[in-house]
């Protein structure tokens, strides 16, 4: 079935292809080959064909800027290309990551065996590495949101925008759990609870579909295991200083869930639990995540993430020992991976690392090629370019902007905005699309500006009002608006470069803005575009109305669509927010006095 979909023909015309084209298919060549047998025989099959340099090859992820050419992926028997968050292909178009894409495989197809590669992205709020792509919401929006149905939908577009450029593996959902907001990665959290990380779960159905082979699947990953959002301090890369019991309860959970769905691969956190790097932790490896959790999948290293078991720079044999041990299948060894191979083969040859580990590791990959489809249809489906940035996923996004919209305070019904008040717009994230869109935005940090197609904040609320003045930093403002709109808060970040470990206010220019605004009497509502709640207990008594945004993405119309009214609010805060940053760490149920607690979200009355 899955084969005849993806090619669009009939059942008689399928098999004429396969009988002229595909002996192996036929019966007359090896059962690896052959469709119709059952995937745990055609992986036997093939194991029994493959040599150490076949296996050990399988086992390494390169950056697709880390191999030379085609070529090296042919001679280095490489299992698996990424695309790290600003890694794209010039130029960056749809039609040239299929062609990319397309390049790679050959290549892969090119080896003694005919082993299809498998290709991996950080798609994690859409296919947001390719511009034009439509940008969702940031996971700490869609779990405001409350609504896995929603976020499921997300993921089966996401699938279908990343199937259209040819790759099959999206190294998303986040499913970590933050407990400090100083951490930089909060905005790719649900929330601070499990439940909500569990919930959301469900874009690991829409992503893979009922089976991975059908049209528009591609492969999920559950990441980071385990801890990554409750290490001391909120550091990134950090130390998860908690019990076992704690552990289990607060941050496994999630993964828990995911496996059950089916989930094909879940990645090791770059953090330590209790000292001990994960990426070396065989107990919550082999033992809790494969054997207790029953998991099947392929257990992939973050980047470079073996390299940073000791500290030091340069992955050494002691590394490359207790990771694989440890019970990692594939290694993301982005430059590096010649080296990587190398050292994994002295490893196995002094028995070091058992054949038995190299032989689970490709069986475990294998597997997920095979349940994929790669070795029938192992080109790009280029019937779902045209769903890249469709209006039909677009509708979505701003669907999902306006449920993730969380309004915080509204004194004296100052919103919905009417279409007939005079309305003064202002803030440095009013008319930028890079802010509102945040990290992971054609580029790992993201950027600020006109970085992706897409509707700002300031012109969804032009397109529903014409009664509209804008100036960024405030100038012009007097008493004859009936109300501002302050657009403020962070400007883009990722992980390492988005942890704060001291203040979480606003900014001088954001402060800058406001005070202009509070000087002009005019009522002021503020919009706060940010991946985190921040710290305006100070600011706040100055304000009429507050709509915590979030990173809304490529649809700002969504936005507008809550501040006039036409989506009544129903956002509910996915993590507490505090009173001051020295509050840190805050969550539901630690007795520390909140200035909006977990779950707060007002809704306008019936009638305005």
């Amino acid at each position: 079935m899955g084969l005849a979909r993806r090619l669009g023909i009939g059942a008689l015309a399928l098999g004429l292809l396969v009988a002229s084209e595909t002996p192996a298919l036929a019966g007359n060549g090896p059962a690896y080959k052959d469709s119709r047998r059952p995937v745990k025989v055609r992986v036997a099959d093939l194991m029994s064909r493959m040599t150490l340099d076949d296996k050990l090859g399988q086992m390494m992820q390169a950056e697709r800027l880390g191999v030379k050419s085609p070529a090296d992926v042919t001679t280095g028997r490489l299992g698996s290309l990424l695309s790290g968050g600003s890694s794209q292909p010039t130029p960056n178009t749809p039609v040239t990551w299929a062609d990319m894409y397309d390049g790679f495989q050959k290549a892969a197809l090119a080896t003694p065996l005919g082993i299809p590669l498998i290709y991996g992205v950080d798609a994690v709020h859409g296919h947001n590495g390719l511009y034009g792509a439509t940008v969702f919401p940031h996971n700490i929006g869609l779990g405001a949101t409350r609504d896995p149905r929603l976020v499921e939908k997300i993921g089966r577009a996401t699938a279908e925008e990343v199937s259209g450029t040819g790759i099959d593996w999206d190294f998303a959902p986040c499913l970590c759990v933050a407990r400090n907001d100083r951490w930089g990665r909060t905005y790719e959290s649900f929330g601070e609870v499990p439940q909500l990380a569990t919930e959301m779960t469900s874009i690991i159905t829409g992503l893979q579909g009922k089976e991975l082979d059908r049209p528009g699947s591609v492969m999920a990953t559950a990441k980071h295991y385990v801890g990554d959002g409750g290490t001391t301090g909120g550091v990134n890369e950090g130390n998860t200083e908690i019990s076992e019991q704690e552990l289990r309860q607060i941050h496994l959970p999630p993964f828990k869930a995911a496996v059950q769905r089916g989930v094909g691969s879940v990645m090791i956190s770059y953090s330590s639990w209790n000292s001990v790097k994960l990426h070396a932790n065989s107990y919550l490896v082999n033992d809790v995540l494969k054997k207790e959790l029953g998991f099947k999948g392929i257990v992939v290293s973050d980047y470079n993430g073996v390299d940073k078991i000791n500290g030091k720079t340069g992955f050494t044999p002691e590394e490359v020992e207790a990771s694989i041990n440890a019970g990692i299948d594939m290694v993301m060894v982005p430059y590096d991976w010649q080296k990587f191979i190398d050292t994994l083969r002295t490893l196995v040859q002094e028995g070091r690392v058992p054949m038995s580990r190299i032989d689970d590791a490709n069986k475990r990959i294998l597997t997920k090629k095979f349940e994929l489809g790669l070795f029938e249809h192992p080109l790009t489906d280029r019937r779902f370019l045209n769903t890249i940035g469709s209006e039909q996923h677009r509708d979505l996004a701003r669907q999902a902007v306006r449920e993730s919209q969380v309004l915080l305070k509204n004194d004296n019904h100052v919103l919905p905005l009417s279409k007939r008040e005079k309305i003064f717009v202002a803030g440095k994230s009013a008319d930028d699309i890079g802010n509102q869109s945040g990290g992971w935005t054609v580029g790992w940090q993201g950027t600020s500006g006109p970085v992706i197609p897409g509707t700002t904040i300031l012109q969804g609320i032009k397109s529903t009002s014409s009664k509209v003045t804008y100036a960024k930093d405030g100038d012009g403002i007097d008493k004859s608006y009936d109300v501002a709109v302050a657009v403020v808060g962070e400007t883009p970040y990722a992980e390492g470069k988005g942890d704060r470990p001291q203040g979480m206010g606003l900014d001088a220019a954001d402060l800058a803005t406001l005070q202009k605004l509070k000087d002009s009497g005019v009522p002021t509502v503020v919009v706060l575009v940010s991946g985190r709640p921040l710290d305006i207990t100070a600011q706040l008594p100055d304000w009429a109305g507050l709509v915590e945004s979030w990173l809304p993405g490529s649809e700002g119309k969504g936005v507008a669509d809550v501040l006039f009214g036409d989506y009544n609010p129903t956002g509910k805060l996915p993590v507490t927010w505090m009173r001051s940053a020295d509050q840190q760490p805050i969550n539901v149920g630690d007795g520390k006095p909140a200035l909006f607690p977990f779950g707060y979200g007002l809704h306008y009355s019936r009638h305005w």
